[in-house]
């Protein structure tokens, strides 16, 4: 299956930069993102108390 996507890539002209375009697409956008699952508790609720007496 390697070989014949080899070849059609070949055939259709998709050259080694375009590769190396893609693999860097890849790298940026399918790295995993800040966990935002804190953020799904309201703000006042992480805040520490703020009184002071």
């Amino acid at each position: 299956m390697e070989r014949l996507q080899k070849w059609f890539e070949i055939l259709a002209g998709i050259s080694h930069e375009e590769h190396a375009r893609l693999a860097r697409a890849h790298a940026i956008f399918n790295s995993a993102g800040p966990n935002l699952a804190l953020l799904e508790i309201p703000a006042c609720w992480r805040r520490r108390a703020m009184c002071r007496r």
